[in-house]
């Protein structure tokens, strides 16, 4: 079928000579504003350059946003049930335990912790929910019987350390508020969703300090060795001291962690003589960042205190993609919600999901990914982009696995195919103006929840961000370089 497209919200392309300006006018806006990282070629801590944006906020549909945001507590929710289901998590990743060395790692400072018996039952929960719009439709061959460029929306993955573009989500919306006055579109405004999502995460991270219940505690936000993504660390800690200045907040690495913490007698974290009442994940840890093993000592010391943890252990396992795999099998949603309507609005959302255990619907999904490899992406448990594969590669890769228990560390999943719109991409030592070019967006919808096994304190959705790529681009982290910042323009269709 024919991809289909949305209409950008005016009409292009743009003047040349004004499209010129209103760059230059926004990349120092940029700058001015936070939109920024710091330069990955050239680092220093002393500049930063421009993020890459979209110049206009990109067409969405308003009720597919709607919805997604009234489920994204649902799905707070059944993330939850899933992270405090001993069985389920065992038994979910028992294969890929095997294979995929990160996972089992992480897993076996779970165990340990379990069974010693957890000194905090209390999680922070910060999950984002990626969704796309979905272009074909499953009752036709061609358009959708509804006539719009689009059928539905499917989710790409949840993410449990996910509050990554808490502040650039937001200022996304800023900038191209700006870009429209320039242009002189100041009316179209209204149609930009408001996006609280710096607050409403950061006053999650407030509420679980609060519920430690230690005035003099601090917040621990681990870190990287070298933190490319400045600006939006920061504002979350900026946030935090404008909110509540009384609160101390440190930064470390898993390496001074280990180096600087100790646990007394009370299975309290404790650095520079305070007592540590919220740790916060800036980043997944992929095992690169794992070099030897005072990293994860490091993890598991933490695991091990009395601090909040976002994400615990098994909030972070709960992330992997064979979970969420898991979830997509037939009565397995029902295990955790009950058979209600929220479980068939979330059965919806999935698109296509397939273990490759050694089984009969392993070798049934290796054998219908070969036959169509462009219809599918292999995906191992990492969060976060730069490690999924497409097309070709998935062919490779599933040849080489076919009879190794390395691919039940991956799952696979069908592509979803975005309508496409036109926009221009501002990136940093770009030519200006940048050409108009076929872009597809991605949107992430955060949630935030506290509770333990029995007692859920708070339950809401915390914001929304908005990533876009180029048309024929496989990933789009915008760290990474891949994606831009964006918006969403809302329409009525």
């Amino acid at each position: 079928m024919t991809q289909g497209r949305l209409t950008s919200c005016i009409p292009l392309p743009v003047e040349h000579k004004l499209l010129v300006t209103v760059i230059e006018k926004a990349k120092d806006w940029a700058l001015m504003h936070g939109v920024g990282m710091r330069d990955r070629k050239h680092f220093t801590k002393d500049a930063i350059q421009i993020a890459p944006f979209v110049l206009l906020p990109s067409p969405f549909p308003q009720t597919e946003f709607n919805k997604a945001v009234e489920l994204q507590p649902i799905l707070n929710e059944l993330m939850h049930k899933v992270a405090h289901d001993d069985e389920f998590l065992t038994r979910t990743l028992q294969n890929a335990l095997q294979v995929d060395e990160f996972t089992a790692s992480l897993f076996d400072i779970w165990v340990k912790v379990r069974d010693e018996g957890m000194a905090q039952p209390i999680s922070l929960g910060m999950l984002r929910s990626d969704i796309m719009l979905e272009s074909r439709c499953p009752h036709t061959e061609n358009q959708c019987a509804k006539h719009t460029p689009y059928c539905s929306w499917k989710q790409v993955e949840i993410n449990s350390i996910a509050s990554g573009f808490g502040h650039l989500g937001p200022v996304s919306r800023e900038i191209q508020s700006y870009i429209l006055r320039q242009l002189g579109q100041g009316d179209l405004i209204k149609n930009m969703p408001e996006n609280r999502a710096l607050s409403g995460l950061c006053s999650g991270i407030i509420e679980a300090y609060d519920l430690f219940g230690v005035p003099s505690a601090i917040i621990l936000f681990v870190v990287e060795e070298i933190s490319y993504n400045i600006c939006d660390q920061r504002f979350h800690e900026f946030e935090i001291s404008e909110k509540r200045p009384e609160i101390m907040i440190y930064r470390r690495t898993l390496t001074e962690i280990y180096e600087e913490t100790t646990l007394n007698d009370k299975k309290q974290l404790i650095l520079d003589g305070h007592t540590v009442a919220v740790v916060y994940y800036r980043s997944g840890y992929e095992p690169a960042q794992y070099p030897s093993t005072r990293e994860w000592d490091a993890r598991l010391r933490v695991e091990r205190s009395t601090a909040i943890k976002c994400p615990s252990i098994h909030y972070q396992l709960a992330g992997t993609k064979k979970v969420q795999q898991a979830l997509a099998a037939p009565g397995v949603l029902e295990k955790f919600m009950g058979a209600g309507a929220a479980t068939g609005r979330v059965r919806d959302i999935f698109t296509g999901l397939y273990s490759l255990d050694f089984d009969e619907n392993g070798e049934r999904a290796v054998d219908m990914a070969l036959a169509d490899t462009e219809r599918f992406v292999l995906k191992p448990q990492r969060e976060g982009g730069g490690n999924n594969l497409y097309g070709s590669d998935v062919r490779e890769a599933l040849l080489r696995m076919r009879h190794s228990r390395e691919r039940a560390a991956y799952i696979l999943m069908e592509r979803i195919l975005p309508p496409l719109v036109s926009g221009y991409v501002v990136r940093p030592g770009a030519s200006v103006p940048p050409p108009l070019t076929d872009l597809v967006s991605e949107l992430g919808i955060f949630g935030v929840i506290i509770g333990t096994k029995d007692k859920i304190y708070c339950n809401r959705q915390a914001g929304h961000m908005l990533r876009t790529k180029l048309a024929d681009a496989n990933e789009g982290g915008v760290a990474a370089g891949l994606g831009a910042l964006d918006s969403p323009f809302l329409l009525e269709m």
